[in-house]
């Protein structure tokens, strides 16, 4: 189970917490949620934790999750996912035709066939925590897709709980489907060495998935620190492909230590001036 910290759509994110665990460990427990989201609350400064904004899939849409989040002192902001159960499906099928409004796309505009609704007051929402509410999303699926059982009049509902009070729901809804930023960081930490655990013991494919979060970590800080522009986004694969291939040597004159790189290759100068920029940062 990971956790991640989203830097924007315009820049990468870092791991805050990869926790191994066994074969047989369900979706959505509780348990794993609640170490995972302690470990990555656990690296940002203390007075930045309480800004956070906790999100999760619908693995972390459980009782115990929530309670957690929302206890004394920690009363952490969520956007989890949710099951669509048949207490919800039939609250789907009470919402009125003009209380959906349209939905957005990933852009921030408006997405034809695609509409949101509030549907907090309609299901049984008595053990939730105090203040959650419940927006749900209808869709037409996209040509050739197949219905499924949860699916109602031929569109396609995903459902979502949060504590934010303010703001339009097509927003919120916006915000809480711009989580799958997480999967593209999964996807570069398999290319970093996650992708196999190649170590016999549990304990040692731990310190593994250790050392796959530190390479992430310092491919995460080397693109916002060091490099501009698409190279901010740039996965490990590209990475690879158009930086740390270059062929270089350092030499070693008039008591200064220099890098050589190949005057033909096409982004010699891009690598020259990120590693100008270092050491322009102020320390501290």
């Amino acid at each position: 189970m990971t956790a991640w910290a989203d830097h924007g759509q315009d820049r990468n994110g870092e791991p805050l917490a990869l926790v191994l665990r066994a074969g047989n460990a369900g979706s959505n427990t509780a348990a794993d949620h609640i170490e995972a989201a302690g470990l990555a609350l656990a690296q940002p400064p203390r007075h930045l934790r309480r800004k956070a904004l906790v999100r999760a899939d619908s693995g972390g849409g459980t009782h115990e999750f929530l309670d957690w989040l929302t206890a004394k002192p920690r009363r952490l902001h969520y956007c989890v996912g949710m099951t669509i159960t048949e207490t919800v499906q039939a609250a789907i099928g009470e919402v009125p035709a003009d209380a959906w409004t349209p939905a957005y796309d990933g852009d921030g505009r408006v997405r034809e066939g695609a509409w949101v609704a509030d549907i907090t007051g309609l299901p049984d929402l008595d053990s939730r925590p105090a203040g959650m509410r419940v927006i749900v999303r209808r869709e037409r699926p996209h040509p050739g897709a197949q219905l499924r059982f949860t699916d109602i009049d031929g569109h396609r509902f995903t459902c979502f709980a949060t504590d934010t009070r303010r703001g339009q729901l097509a927003a919120l809804e916006l915000r809480h489907r711009q989580r799958a930023r997480c999967e593209d960081r999964i996807r570069c930490a398999k290319d970093t060495g996650l992708r196999n655990l190649p170590l016999k013991g549990f304990a040692q494919n731990q310190l593994w998935c250790e050392i796959v979060a530190l390479a992430c970590e310092l491919l995460a800080w080397t693109q916002m620190l060091a490099l501009t522009g698409d190279a901010r986004c740039w996965e490990p694969k590209r990475l690879r492909l158009r930086l740390f291939s270059v062929a270089g040597r350092i030499v070693r004159g008039s008591r200064r230590l220099r890098l050589r790189l190949a005057q033909n290759w096409p982004r010699a100068a891009g690598i020259t001036a990120a590693i100008a920029r270092l050491p322009a940062i102020p320390s501290g």
